[in-house]
């Protein structure tokens, strides 16, 4: 179902309303506790929040800008996949950070083969929303796909997927920058999603559907992790986000089925996320692998 037409006002439905961007301005940026967030843009329409920070990147953009999009036309997830929702039903919201670069309370830059954690860490971030003034049981699929609970569609275990991650490097000679792109479903009616194996916090029984709402929690709880992270030099281990992140994915304990970028398949069980952030899976009659990158399927018992 198409609600608001391109030509209605940001108004016209009540359900739906636009995110307050002065009010959301005041709460991230201009509080007087501080924070990682310098700047914050609420745009009608994009092709792909990340694209455009990966652009002002490339500009010279310092850490801290945030952009949401209220519509996203060209939105990308994991593997090149497309992600689309219905004017202002999700969010689509963008960071840009800079860990290669000092931080403002002198911490040191963080070394570059531990920025790959910045994609858990974002995943951590939105669970962490989730769990707290929307209520929902949220957990991780790995590596970074949000998953709460929802019946009767969802997977085997009554999950549906309510948001996902996307984090890019921007290459940029001699200052590089990573955009952490995330998106949830809130509003969408069971008819707007791509499968029956999606939900949004509406259908799925969320205490608070408002989106300025979810969105403050959410970057409040990025810029903490974030900072716990900045701190600890980017050691997983060290500043707590390997434990946390280990205690919120549920493919841990799961028999899975790995499709690889390489077009190559992977099944055993899934025991154990390493202090890279890798999936190791002990393969059927392989040994253990460690996994960095591929699709992960949660097998039923049996099947």
């Amino acid at each position: 179902m198409q609600r608001g037409g391109p030509r209605s006002s940001p108004w016209t439905d009540l359900e739906r309303p636009p995110l307050r961007e002065a009010v959301l301005r005041r709460a991230l940026v201009d509080h007087p506790s501080g924070g990682t967030w310098r700047a914050l843009q609420v745009v009608a329409r994009t092709g792909s929040t990340n694209a455009d920070l990966i652009e002002a990147a490339r500009g010279g953009e310092p850490e801290g800008l945030v952009l949401v999009a209220e519509e996203q036309q060209a939105g990308r997830g994991r593997l090149g996949r497309e992600w689309t929702a219905p004017v202002r039903s999700a969010l689509a919201v963008s960071v840009l950070l800079r860990p290669g670069e000092a931080d403002p309370d002198g911490r040191p830059p963080v070394p570059a083969p531990r920025w790959s954690w910045l994609a858990l860490l974002a995943g951590v971030a939105a669970v962490d929303a989730l769990r707290g003034p929307c209520e929902l049981p949220a957990v991780l699929k790995w590596p970074n796909d949000v998953l709460v609970p929802f019946l009767p569609a969802g997977d085997e275990r009554g999950l549906g997927k309510v948001g996902g991650v996307l984090a890019e490097v921007a290459a940029e000679p001699g200052r590089p920058a990573v955009v952490v792109g995330a998106g949830i479903n809130v509003s969408q009616d069971a008819d707007e999603l791509p499968t029956s194996q999606a939900t949004s916090l509406r259908l799925a029984g969320a205490a608070v559907t408002d989106r300025d709402t979810v969105l403050r929690a959410y970057l409040r709880a990025l810029s903490t992790r974030y900072r716990d992270w900045r701190a600890a030099t980017g050691d997983p281990v060290a500043g707590g986000l390997a434990a946390a992140y280990r205690e919120m994915c549920v493919t841990v304990g799961q028999r899975v089925r790995v499709e690889l970028p390489s077009g190559e398949e992977l099944s055993g069980l899934a025991d154990g996320v390493d202090d890279e952030g890798r999936l190791l899976v002990s393969v059927d009659g392989a040994g253990r692998t460690a996994v960095a990158a591929g699709d992960v399927v949660h097998v039923r018992p049996g099947g």
